[in-house]
This record gives structure tokens, C-alpha cells and sequence, in this order.
């Protein structure tokens, strides 16, 4: 008997990312570019030992293993969930759709507010560098806009050639730093090594301990976006748990190394009195000057240009999936899931990410706002937020999804080590907004404003999911099954 269709299918369903385009490698690149290393290490060590004592490079590790337990059964989920939704439908198949779609409302804007704040970063950083090492003076928004046009080019392409500029520009700046910490170590410095920055009395104790996991959950930002890229991978399976593994084991042992380079180079006593002086944000660049010589301090400034740069691309290349994602599942214009037929990019996600964040820089230089202090911080500051938030219920719907059934996993794999790893997670968030004067540099209440749209687009998520699921059944039921997973 012949079998008929009597669905008409979406067409907004047929469409489909380059399938089997990206490696562990390029993976890890998007994720690691996204996270910034330079400029984590050139900005938050600083700031870690002005604002804490010397507890910075264990705060970093400690994070680390916190989002190690919570990639044990973030991967294991990966195998069942092959959407570039990523965290959407880990929320609606762990804890039901209306949170999946409210963990995706806070998700999205969390990493459209990180894409748009960078250009903010690459213009104010532009500006300064180009000025004072070439004496070519030209208003930040040439160099944000430019940065734009670049952006939106790679976001038109093949999603490997991205891969491949970020790759270029991560290696400069993770080399730069490692020739850094080999001169320390070779010509000593003016202290006897210590590992006080280690001690569980320095990192977890110590006055302002808040201020050291602020910025150290803040470091990993993007780290989960390996699962972004499922539909893409060469190999799911076995790509998407080894890019997230190699993702946060590198960073961790990055910062808690590079941040303790730093103690070594001027002593304990030295770091800390150093941390205390104006220019206490140039403490990285006068360590370059003093072990290599001008022109590693010439070099790392211009490679903060870069790596901006690269978190920029990174994050507009997660954002605009998140849009495709949204637009095949119709919660979102359905155009957004229409992919250029060449290359299979998500062209039209990602020129609206473009316009916003253009709209973005054209508000911010028609109000004279600062491009650092009025624009890039306080976004930022919302994007992180967000983003931590956002995690945390990841964390928690991965335990929901395995406590039905563990398919045969370990407890600790897929129950156990998520647990601690959302409990962290959950710890890191208060600590953010309990300390978010720091993040943001301003204060009053106007934290609380910048604070509100992570709790506030959560709720309407759940909200949202409710309704459609009393108006629209239909639609309701046909949610995170447009990509069919594998059991």
C-alpha cells in the first residue's frame, strides 16, 4: 500500500548548516577565541590582584574544574542532541519546553549583547593602539565599523574559513604570552618562586574572593559553544566532547599558569604593590618591556586589537545559529533559518546581527557615549550575566534529562559531577551580581537595571512556552524535533 504524506512540511525545515565542515580543532578555536585569552590575562590578572591579593591564578583553575564537572554530562548529552540550539533543547528535553525556551530567550541575548559589546572593545583599543604606535588618529567607530564589514564578510562564508582566521589570531596570542612566561622562568625574577596563589586561604578565604570568581567564571565565556556547532561537525560523537574538553582543560591551565607567571615576574610583595598604582592595567605590557623587550609590549598591544577582534567573530558566529535555530523552530521569523545556498552559512542570521550591532555603534556615537565605559563595558557586564545564568539552568536540565534515564552512563558522569557543576555555576552567578559593580565599573542602581533582563527574559520564555503550548499545540509539539537526534 503506497504511504502518503499528509503534512506538508515547513519549508523553513529543509533548510540545513554545511553538514560535516568543522574538526576538534576548529571547534576549539571558536571557543577558545571566544573566551579572549590575551585579554583576560592582560586585564583580569591585574584587576584579580589589585581587588583580591594573590589568589587570582588558583580562582581560575578552581573555575575550570567547576565547568569540567558540568562538561562531564554536557558532552554525554551532546550524543542524544544534535541541534545547533544547544542549550534551547538541553533545557526543554531536561526540564520541559518552556524552559528550554526561556534559557534560549536569556542565551541569545546574552550572546548578541557579548557580540555587539566587542566592537565597542576593537574600536576604543583600535583607537589607543594604532595612535600611539603609528600616530594614525581616526575616531574608534572607523576601526568598529571596519571590524564590522570583516565580521559580516567571514559570517557570509564557509563557517571553516572563520575557523581559519581565528586560528591564526589565537595562536599569535596565546605564543606571545607562552615566549613571555619562558623568559620569566629562564631569567628569574626578583622573588623566590612562591605557590601562594595556590593556597585554598588565598583563593576561597581571602577578602574579596567574591571579585576572583567574578572574573574567573567571566574568562570561560563561550566555553559551551562547542555544542552550537553539532550540526557541523565532522564527527558529533566524538568532536563536540573533545573540542569542550580541550576548550576548558587549555584555558584553565592558561590562566592559572599565566596569572602565577605574573607572581613570578615581580615577586609576590612586587605584584601587589604593582597592582596598587595607577597603571596597574599595564602590568602585562611592562612585563613584556622588562623580559623580552619593547617590542613584545609593542606586539601584545596590537594583539589585543586582534583578540577582540576574534571574540567578536566567535560570538557573532554563535549568536547568528542561535537566530537560525529560533527561526527553524518558528519562534523567530522563519527567514532566519534560511541558509546561502553556496555555503550554507547562515547568511540571514547573521546580516541581522550585523544591522544590530551597526545600530549599536551609530546609537553610542550620535549620544558621545565612551566607547569603553558608556558601551563595551556595561554590555559586556550584561552578556556575562546572562550567559552564567544561562549555564547554571543548562547544568541542572542535563541532570533532569539523565535522571529518567542514565543511558548507560556512570552516575557521576551524567548525574553527580552536572550536580556540582550547576551548584558551582549557581555560586558563580550570585557571586557576579553580588559583586557587579565590579564588572560594570559603575554604581547604584543601575546594576540592578543591567542585572534584570537575565531574570526577566527567563520568565517570559517560560511564559511564552505556556501559551504556545495552550494556543498552538501543534507547533507546541513539533518544537526541538525539526533535527532528529540520535539515541
Amino acid at each position: 500500500m503506497s504511504q502518503q504524506n499528509p503534512v506538508s512540511v515547513p519549508t523553513t525545515t529543509t533548510t540545513t548548516l554545511a553538514q560535516r565542515r568543522l574538526g576538534v580543532w576548529a571547534i576549539v578555536f571558536f571557543v577558545v577565541s571566544a573566551a579572549a585569552p590575551l585579554t583576560v590575562v592582560a586585564s583580569a590578572a591585574a584587576t584579580d590582584f589589585r581587588l583580591a591579593g594573590i589568589g587570582g591564578p588558583g580562582a581560575m583553575l578552581a573555575s575550570g574544574v567547576v565547568l569540567i564537572f558540568f562538561a562531564f554530562g554536557f558532552t554525554a548529552m551532546s550524543r542524544y542532541v544534535r541541534n545547533t540550539g544547544a542549550f534551547y533543547v538541553y533545557g526543554a528535553r531536561g526540564l520541559g519546553k518552556p524552559i528550554g525556551i526561556g534559557i534560549v530567550f536569556v542565551t541569545i541575548f546574552s550572546y548578541a549583547a557579548l557580540c555587539i559589546c566587542f566592537y565597542g572593545f576593537v574600536g576604543f583599543f583600535g583607537e589607543m593602539t594604532f595612535a600611539a604606535l603609528f600616530g594614525i588618529e581616526l575616531p574608534w567607530t572607523v576601526y568598529a565599523i571596519l571590524a564590522l564589514v570583516v565580521v559580516g564578510v567571514l559570517g557570509y562564508r564557509k563557517i571553516d574559513v572563520g575557523a581559519k582566521v581565528l586560528a591564526v589570531l589565537l595562536t599569535a596570542e596565546v605564543a606571545i604570552l607562552l615566549i613571555l612566561a619562558i623568559a620569566v622562568l629562564a631569567q628569574g625574577g626578583p622573588e623566590p618562586i612562591s605557590f601562594a596563589s595556590f593556597a585554598p586561604e588565598n583563593v576561597f578565604f581571602a577578602a574579596g574572593s567574591g571579585a576572583l570568581f567574578v572574573f574567573g567564571f567571566g574568562a570561560y565565556l563561550g566555553f559551551e559553544s562547542t555544542a552550537i556547532y553539532t550540526e557541523e561537525a565532522k564527527d558529533p560523537a566524538r568532536t563536540v566532547p573533545a573540542a569542550t574538553y580541550i576548550s576548558i582543560a587549555f584555558l584553565a591551565v592558561f590562566y592559572a599558569f599565566t596569572f602565577w607567571i605574573l607572581t613570578v615576574a615581580f615577586g609576590v610583595d612586587g605584584v601587589l604593590k604593582l597592582a596598587l598604582q595607577d597603571d596597574f592595567q599595564d602590568m602585562v605590557f611592562h612585563a613584556g618591556d622588562q623580559y623580552l623587550g619593547a617590542w613584545a609590549g609593542i606586539t601584545m598591544r596590537i594583539l589585543i586589537v586582534t583578540s577582540f577582534f576574534a571574540c567578536l567573530l566567535a560570538f557573532h558566529n554563535a549568536s547568528s545559529r542561535y537566530l537560525f535555530s529560533l527561526g527553524r523552530e518558528r519562534l523567530l521569523p522563519s527567514w532566519l533559518a534560511q541558509t546561502q545556498p553556496n555555503t550554507q552559512a547562515p547568511h540571514h542570521a547573521s546580516l541581522v546581527m550585523s544591522v544590530i550591532s551597526l545600530v549599536a555603534v551609530l546609537i553610542t556615537l550620535f549620544s558621545g557615549a565612551d566607547p569603553f565605559l558608556g558601551f563595551a563595558l556595561p554590555v559586556y557586564s550584561i552578556g556575562v550575566a546572562g550567559l552564567v545564568f544561562a549555564q547554571a539552568v543548562a547544568a541542572i536540565a542535563v541532570v533532569g534529562f539523565f535522571l529518567r534515564d542514565r543511558r548507560g552512563h556512570s552516575p557521576w558522569r551524567v548525574i553527580v559531577a552536572p550536580a556540582l557543576g550547576a551548584l558551582g555555576l549557581i555560586v558563580g552567578w550570585v557571586l557576579i551580581a553580588m559583586n557587579f559593580d565590579l564588572v560594570t565599573g559603575l554604581t547604584g542602581p543601575v546594576n540592578l537595571a543591567l542585572l534584570a533582563p537575565t531574570p526577566l527574559l527567563f520568565i517570559a520564555g517560560i511564559v511564552t512556552g505556556f501559551v504556545l503550548r495552550s494556543r498552538s499545540p501543534q507547533h507546541y509539539a513539533e518544537l526541538t524535533t525539526l533535527v532528529p537526534d540520535e539515541e
